[in-house]
Parts: structure tokens; C-alpha cells; sequence
């Protein structure tokens, strides 16, 4: 028995401006899709269900190609510190809280992020210890390559001015070499490792509350790097597969596993695209460098405003290549995260020593600065980028003081990519950026800043049909599922996202009275509004 899908706009996305007049769905994948007399005859006894659109408008489900699936579950229930504008608001919310909790227990806050401050400072852990003297204090920075930390969780960490900078990461230090409470990329993990280890109960919790939330954004599934922290790969995969049971929730989950636990997913049996139903495994994930907002993407000139740094590499370049190569031991695809152009090339160079031959795609997450040649070399291999068009919203106007004006040609060139035939999905990178794929397809198509409202590098601009692309098809390229996930056709999953208003039918003013109406996994509604 199935489902008739019909009286609104259904488009597609096999095409720009292909629509069909209906869709008939059975045991959650797409039966056969015509005109709605046709589907009505040919399946009247199996229709067991009809949803009238009632003029509203049908898509692929929106699927977010690089989130972190239960670190947007912790931002739901820790203190979000994201919308905050001075440093006198961050304080304030941190006494707020502090007044809760017991002594010795953590305090926890997200997404603090200093650029949107009028006066960008970094808060030091003197005035933290004022704050809260009895509680170790962790503040993870919007991009989550920086946090913050009190001189009790430094205490706890048993960091002095002998420990050692990791690879990879700085522990920021004053004039004497003591701890400022600022720590870069790698080195977070000193602090990180003393926070006491969340339950698999409270972990699922977390899952439960962030898939809940998803829905209500119209995602039906997404590629999510968790697997690595939280106690570990089985006790996070089994989270997973408790809050994703296929019956009260749905949602397609695509794990990326980091390279430091691929172990224990060959050890439990798994390979890629192996799993449950609606989980399963991913690229291997590696980190390559930082992020620009705390200046350690990784540059192969230096930054404009720093003229001495050039960012920070993970990993030597043997070292990210010997990586690489254990991946393709595996038969496994490589998902890596590199911002700046230097780790571009430096993940390009590691591929085209190690290909892959079984048909399964390489991933670059964010590649939000390129140069020319980097261009060529991308258009040449079988890699997908994972971007975030939100990031143009939310990084504009400051990067221009951290690249300079002259860089701006290859920075979020996401027409660019798709002008010179490299492949590209969309993605939020919540719980860095809002989780909300229209916002995505807003900053896409018209490049305005959320600081100042104007738009930047308009050449740049991608088509509304272009940037639900990335959402839909795009995502489901690079997770490489394109024969069966992103379009509304026969054989597809039934996986719908339905709007309010026709997005391709809409100018700017108007785009946010755009709604989600409905999403559906698996030909079931998982959210209504």
C-alpha cells in the first residue's frame, strides 16, 4: 500500500524547471511519478494514503552534506553563547548559569564568536575564574578550531609552562609562559580529555533532541563527523542507532569516521556505506588545518592582518599522506577539512599520489580559499567539496581584513567551482553556522552579509536553482548515493521537503516568509508545522 503525493508544485530537480503533477510512493521509495489522473487510475488499489499539497511546493528532502549531528544537539542544551555581541554579554550569561550549578561541576558554552563583538578581544581566564572559581569552565569558539578555558579546567588538564604544544595546535601563553586560557585547534584535546565522559543514555538524548530539530529545517538526512569523541566509536554509533530506530525517527545519517577510529570500524565489522537502514559509515574524516576566524587555516601566503603567520598545519605532509594511503587500504574514501589554499594543495598532493579505483568519491570540506592552479588540479580528480554558502553570510566583511582584497577572486568561489565542472555539496557545518538550509540557499544565491547587508563578490552569485542543488542532488553526489537519493524520481527514496512558498518563484525581500511545511522520510512525516 502507498502514498499519492499531488495538488501543488513538485519539482524535481532532475532538470532546472522540471515539475511532474504527482508522485505515488510505496514502502518509502518513489513508485512512479506523471500526471495525477494516470497515477490515480494505474495505483487505485494501493492508494492507502493521499497528501494534497494544497498549492504548496515539493522538493528532495534538503539533505546538509557537513554537519556535526550531536554537537548541534549540545548547542540546543548548553549554553549558546553564538548570538551574543560584546564580551559583557558572554560574562553575563556565564554568571547566569554558573548560579546553577554545583561546585566542581563543568561549565559548558558554545559558539562564543569575537568578531561579531564591537571591540574583538578574547576574554581572559582571570576574569572567568571571577566568574565561576569553583567550576572548571570550557567555551568552544563558533568554529570549533579555538576555545576557552579557566584556570581550573587548565588545572584539571595539569597544564604549566613545560607542556608542549601539540602538532597541530598552540596553547596561546603570556610574556611568563603561563596558559592564557586560549587553545588552538589540536591542543583543545588538554582540556577537552579531563571533561567528565557523557553517558551512551545522555548521548542518545542528544541525538534525539538534534534529529528532532533537523526536521523542523525540512533536512531529511546528513553527513555528520561524531564518531571520535564522546567516549568513543561504539558507544556513538550505538547512540545513533538508538535515537535513529527507523520507526519513531528517520533520517538518513551518513557517519564520517576519523581516521582515528577507523580501526574500531573495521573491527566491528563496517565498511562504507555499511550500517543499519537509515546509519551508516562515511569517508574516512581527517582534519588538514584550522579555520580563518581564529587565523589558523592554513595559507601559503600570510594573513593580511598577521603578516608572520601563515596559519597551522595538522599534519606534515607525510604524515597526512600516509593517511590518505591507510584509507585506500580500507578501500575507503577520504573526507578532509581544509580551509586555507596551502591545505588545498596540500590534500590535492595526497590524492593524486593515493587514487581511488572502486567508484567511491574523495571528499574537501570547506575549500573556502583556492588559487588557479588549485583550479585546474580540482577540475581533474573525482572530488566532491563540501561548502557552506553561510559562511559568506557570516564571514563578510572581516575576511577581507584577515586575506586582503586581492585574494577575494578565489575566496568561496562557489560559482567558480561549478563554472569549471568540480562537483559541490552543501552543508552548514552547524553547530558553527545555523543549521537552516534556506539560509544556506539565501547566501548562495544572493551573497549578503548578515553584519552589514551587502553583498560581496556578486560574480559569484549561484542561480536558486543552482544553490537547491547543493541541498539536494548535490549531497547526495558526494555521499555517493546520486542513483537513489536528490531527485524526485522513480526508484529515489520518498524523501520530500515541502515549502510554503515556491522558492523559484521568489525575490529577495520575500525570502523569509519562506516556511517548512512538512518533512518526510521514507514517505513518513516526520515533522508538520
Amino acid at each position: 500500500m502507498g502514498t499519492l503525493w499531488y495538488g501543488g508544485t513538485i519539482y524535481t530537480m532532475r532538470q532546472e524547471g522540471d515539475i511532474t503533477e504527482a508522485v505515488y510512493t510505496e514502502s518509502g521509495i518513489i513508485k512512479e511519478t506523471g500526471s495525477l489522473q494516470t497515477l490515480e487510475s494505474k495505483y487505485s488499489d494501493n492508494i492507502e494514503a493521499r497528501h494534497n499539497l494544497q498549492g504548496k511546493t515539493m522538493l528532495p528532502g534538503f539533505i546538509d552534506s557537513h554537519l556535526h549531528i550531536i554537537g548541534h544537539g549540545e548547542k540546543l542544551i548548553h549554553l549558546d553563547l553564538s548570538a551574543m555581541h560584546s564580551p559583557e554579554q558572554v560574562k553575563s550569561a556565564l554568571r547566569e548559569r554558573a548560579k546553577t550549578l554545583s561546585p566542581g561541576e563543568w561549565l559548558i558554552g558554545e559558539g562564543w564568536n569575537e568578531n561579531q563583538w564591537e571591540e574583538p578581544v578574547i576574554i581572559p581566564k582571570e576574569e572567568l575564574d571571577e566568574i565561576s572559581p569553583d567550576n572548571p569552565m570550557m567555551l568552544t569558539r563558533v568554529c570549533r578550531h579555538a576555545l576557552l578555558a579557566n584556570s581550573q579546567a587548565i588545572k584539571k588538564a595539569g597544564i604549566d609552562e613545560a607542556t608542549p604544544d601539540p602538532q597541530g595546535g598552540v596553547v596561546v601563553r603570556d610574556g611568563n609562559g603561563q596558559a592564557t586560557g586560549l587553545f588552538l585547534d589540536t591542543a583543545q584535546e588538554y582540556i577537552k580529555s579531563v571533561v567528565p565522559e557523557i553517558s551512551e543514555q545522555s548521548l542518545t538524548s542528544i541525538v534525539e533532541v538534534a534529529v528532532d530539530d533537523l526536521y523542523r529545517y525540512g533536512i531529511v538526512g546528513g553527513h555528520t563527523e561524531d564518531l571520535n569523541y564522546y567516549g568513543g566509536f561504539r558507544k556513538t554509533y550505538n547512540a545513533f542507532k538508538n535515537a535513529i530506530d527507523g520507526n519513531k525517527r528517520k533520517f538518513r545519517a551518513h557517519l564520517l569516521v576519523h581516521h582515528e577510529v577507523l580501526k574500531d570500524m573495521v573491527e566491528e565489522g563496517l565498511d562504507y556505506h555499511q550500517g543499519t537502514v537509515y546509519i551508516e559509515m562515511g569517508a574516512m574524516k581527517i582534519f588538514s588545518d584550522g579555520a580563518l576566524g581564529g587565523r589558523t587555516a592554513w595559507l601559503s601566503e600570510p594573513y593580511e592582518d598577521d603578516p608572520d603567520n601563515n596559519g597551522i598545519n595538522i599534519h606534515t605532509q607525510e604524515n597526512l599522506e600516509l593517511l590518505v594511503k591507510n584509507a585506500r587500504e580500507h578501500g575507503m574514501p577520504v573526507a578532509v577539512h581544509a580551509i586555507g589554499d596551502k591545505a588545498v594543495e596540500a590534500v590535492v598532493s595526497a590524492l593524486k599520489k593515493n587514487p581511488l579505483y572502486n567508484g567511491r568519491r574523495d571528499r574537501i570540506i570547506h575549500a573556502q580559499l583556492v588559487n588557479d592552479s588549485l583550479l585546474d588540479s580540482l577540475q581533474e580528480l573525482d572530488v566532491v567539496l563540501d561548502i557552506q554558502p553561510t559562511f559568506v553570510a557570516s564571514d563578510f566583511p572581516w575576511i577581507i581584513d584577515r586575506i586582503g582584497t586581492e585574494r577575494l577572486e578565489y575566496a568561496y568561489a562557489w560559482k567558480t567551482f561549478l563554472q569549471r565542472d568540480i562537483a559541490c555539496a552543501g552543508g552548514s557545518d552547524a553547530p558553527i553556522e545555523s543549521v537552516d538550509p534556506l539560509l544556506g540557499i539565501e547566501a548562495a544565491v544572493w551573497r549578503k552579509s548578515s553584519v552589514d547587508g551587502k553583498s560581496y563578490t556578486e560574480s559569484e552569485k549561484l542561480s536558486m536553482y543552482e544553490a537547491v542543488s547543493l541541498y539536494t542532488k548535490g549531497s547526495a553526489y558526494a555521499a555517493c548515493h546520486e542513483t537513489e537519493q536528490g531527485i524526485i524520481e522513480q526508484g529515489f527514496t520518498a524523501d520530500f521537503t515541502i515549502l510554503n512558498k515556491d522558492l523559484f518563484k521568489i525575490d529577495a525581500d520575500d525570502f523569509d516568509s519562506v516556511k517548512v511545511e512538512t518533512t518526510v522520510v521514507g514517505e513518513d512525516i516526520m515533522y508538520q508545522r
